[in-house]
Order: C-alpha cells, then sequence, then structure tokens
C-alpha cells in the first residue's frame, strides 16, 4: 500500500503545494539532499520511494542501525561509479541518521558535496540535535506532521478495497475502524499491521466483516471509547486535572493512561499539566512548574511512546505535591481591580527620570533605591493611590509556600510601614 506518487501521499500537505521544494525536486528532477524529520509511519520512507521512481533513480536504502562507515562508503562509490557509468542517479536513502556517529555522518559528505547521490537521510529525533552541522546545512530540512485521524482512516479504508491490499475479502465495520484509527496513533504504518491483523482473525474465523470484538482480539488491545473533539476528551482531561489537585495519584495516571491509549495528543496532556503546576500548586512547591515545562519539552523533544514515562514522572510529582490555589486568585484578583477601573496614576517616585526635564516634573524625586535599604527592602509606596491597601497574594501555608508566607507578611509590613 506504499504511495507510489506525490498524489498518492497522505497527509503532509504543506509540503505538496505547488512549487514546494519536494514538488520542484520531483517534477522538475532537481538534484537536492533531504532531511526528514518527523514522528514513525508519517511517510519518510514513502518519500524516498516516490523520488527514486518518479525520478528514475536508483533507490538504495541504508538504515543506521545496521550499517557501518564501510557500508556508507561502498553505497556512495557504487553510486559515483554507476552516474560515470551511464549517468544515472541514485538515491541514497539512510533511515534513522540520528544513529549514526558524528564519523559516519561524515561519510556521507562526499556524496553530498559532489552529487553523486540524492542524499535523502530520516530522523524521529530533532536534526539540529543529532545531525552534524556540515550535513544539515548541505541538506533541506523538511518537517512531517503526525497524520490526522482522517488521514489514517483513509490509509485504512484504501487497504481494504485496494488490489495491494485486501481487495474486498473483508469489510470493516465502522466501530471497528474507529477502532483501528485510534490505535494507530497517526502512524498509518501501524493502522495498516493492525488491519492485516484484524482481516486475518477474520477469515480465519470465517466472517466477512471485521468487527470490533475481532479487532480488539486481533490486536490485543480493548477498545477505549473516547473521541479527542467530543465529551469523552473533556470529561477525561477534566477528571484527570482534578485528580492531580485531589492529590490521588492512582487516579490521575489511569486518566493519563486512558488518554495515551486512545491517542490523545501528548502536547495537550502537557499543555494542561504546566496549566495546573501553577493554577493548582503555585508556590507551595515551586519546582512543580519546572517539571511540568520539562515533561512538555520531553515530548516535543522525544515523542511517543517514550514520553509517556516524562509524563506520568510530572503527574505523579504534580499530584503529590503540596497544593495552592493563591497564584491564580492573586493574579484574578488583580486583573479584577484593573477591570473595575481601579487604576490610578504611577506614584511619582516611580516614574521614569531617565529622560531630559522629567525630573523637573518630579518624576523619580523622594525613591528609595531598595538595594541602599536595610534587608535590602525600601518603606515607600508602590501602588497607585487607589489600590493602596490591595493585598493580592494571600499565600496558604501549605508546602513551600509556607516559607514564602512568613517572609511577605514581613516584607510587606516592611514596606508599608507597618
Amino acid at each position: 500500500m506504499r504511495p507510489r506518487t506525490l498524489d498518492e501521499l497522505v497527509g503532509q500537505q504543506h509540503l505538496l503545494a505547488a512549487g514546494s521544494p519536494l514538488r520542484r525536486l520531483i517534477e522538475g528532477d532537481q538534484s537536492m539532499s533531504l532531511l526528514l524529520w518527523g514522528p514513525p509511519g508519517t511517510g519518510k520512507t514513502t518519500i524516498a520511494a516516490i523520488v527514486s521512481g518518479q525520478t528514475d533513480r536508483v533507490f538504495v536504502e541504508v538504515s543506521a542501525v545496521a550499517a557501518g562507515i564501510k557500508d556508507v562508503r561502498a553505497a556512495i562509490d557504487a553510486a559515483r561509479a554507476r552516474l560515470v557509468a551511464t549517468g544515472q542517479e541514485t538515491v541514497l536513502f539512510v533511515d534513522e541518521v540520528h544513529r549514526f556517529s558524528k564519523a559516519q555522518q561524515d561519510a556521507l559528505l562526499p556524496g553530498v558535496e559532489n552529487r553523486w547521490v540524492t542524499l535523502i537521510a530520516a530522523t524521529t529525533e530533532n536534526p539540529h540535535f543529532s545531525v552534524i552541522s556540515p550535513l544539515l546545512s548541505r541538506s533541506l530540512l523538511l518537517t512531517l506532521e503526525p497524520l490526522t485521524d482522517e488521514d489514517v482512516r483513509g490509509v485504512v479504508t484504501s487497504a481494504v478495497t485496494d488490489e495491494r491490499g485486501l481487495a474486498g475479502a473483508v469489510k470493516v465495520s465502522d466501530e471497528a475502524l474507529d477502532h483501528l484509527v485510534r490505535l494507530a496513533g497517526g502512524d498509518a504504518r501501524r493502522s495498516l499491521t493492525y488491519l492485516e491483523a484484524a482481516a486475518g482473525a477474520a477469515v480465519s474465523q470465517g466472517l466477512d466483516v471485521v468487527d470490533l470484538a475481532t479487532a480488539e482480539t486481533a490486536v490485543d488491545r480493548a477498545a477505549v471509547r473516547y473521541d479527542r473533539d467530543g465529551d469523552q476528551h473533556y470529561d477525561v482531561i477534566s477528571a484527570f486535572i482534578k485528580s492531580v489537585r485531589g492529590s490521588d495519584v492512582d487516579a490521575a495516571l489511569h486518566y493519563l493512561a486512558r488518554m495515551i491509549e486512545a491517542g490523545e495528543d501528548p502536547r495537550f496532556i502537557a499543555r494542561r499539566l504546566v496549566i495546573s503546576a501553577s493554577e493548582d500548586i503555585g508556590l507551595a512547591h515551586p519546582a512543580a512548574l519546572t517539571t511540568a515545562v520539562a515533561a512538555a519539552q520531553a515530548v516535543q523533544l522525544i515523542g511517543m511512546p517514550e514520553a509517556r514515562i516524562n509524563l506520568a514522572q510530572a503527574v505523579i510529582e504534580l499530584s503529590l505535591a503540596p497544593k495552592s490555589n493563591a497564584v491564580i486568585k492573586a493574579v484574578d484578583a488583580a486583573i479584577a481591580d484593573v477591570r473595575a477601573g481601579k487604576i490610578g496614576t504611577v506614584p511619582p517616585h516611580l516614574r521614569d527620570a531617565h529622560y531630559p526635564g522629567s525630573k523637573n516634573l518630579g518624576h523619580g524625586a523622594g525613591y528609595l533605591y531598595a538595594h541602599d535599604q536595610p534587608y535590602g527592602i525600601a518603606e515607600q509606596q508602590y501602588l497607585p493611590d487607589t489600590v493602596e491597601d490591595a493585598e493580592y497574594y494571600q499565600p496558604t501555608a501549605l508546602g513551600a509556600e509556607a516559607g514564602f508566607r512568613e517572609r511577605w507578611e514581613r516584607v510587606r509590613r516592611m514596606i508599608r510601614g507597618r
């Protein structure tokens, strides 16, 4: 079922527009090297095969998992000899290029620089970290996006009827199709593997329709009722965040697992954890925000399924952390006053006194430089008159915020001369 032309390629519409580098490479038969960066099953190998097939180039594949420098040089030497002898060019496809050492990646440079090969290197990791600069600068970097559910649904539906697929030997029920699409998680290759297993199970039982029960049995995965655009999406994420807020680690991990198994976007989960770190925990455990942001970065850098571990670590820490909503209450209280018109003018001693004539207006007069005062704290008015007595931040006595509370109460008395 591998697409044979760009028109058959599913997804990646941003790479298929008229005049795009990929179109120019194939339709204009131009020679340029590509770095394809994207999640598994999004079409990296397929694009290399299309470039080779549609431009009548010889397709040579080297796996970074098994090949060494000797294999790389042999492939480039063969391509050079073929180019000299017959004029036929070669597409050298290197899968998992991030697994190559620096020396192995260096071995690719002569072939790329002299255009003995059209290098197409694929990676699931950020090439800015995993690919050497000389190779990165000599290649065009194309980023492949995860396939949408509709993209994967199209792949599976086509495979059911296509002569290269099941050729109509069985049909697939809507429930089974939804299950296979969810399990694929944006990976077209995985969806076809699951379809083949489900179809084989149906045929072995004498069935002409793959139903949900057959699909569940064939891939050994129970169907998770979860619509990423419907009620389940909002209900499960709501229960997830409330479990973290309620400090129930087991419940939070349960809802995390449900979302992961249903193919929820891990970036969405990570974003909610970052919000919760400040909304529900705040300064009761300041490291919570650092942990949540690190988990979000790990999701971007590593991707699934490995990033599930990073998400789980963040979920456990945030669930067990002492809780405080003082941060969100503080900022919302300040915003409420501003919206209510309690703005007032900036006290004269705090105004900008750097431009000519500002001092004649009294700007900066009487300002006390905090670093020159005892304990680095100056007794002076910072708030406008209209909200002079505002006390937005009301820290709790929970966790690390107890220390912030004690300090803020002491500092506020010093600032306001109480």
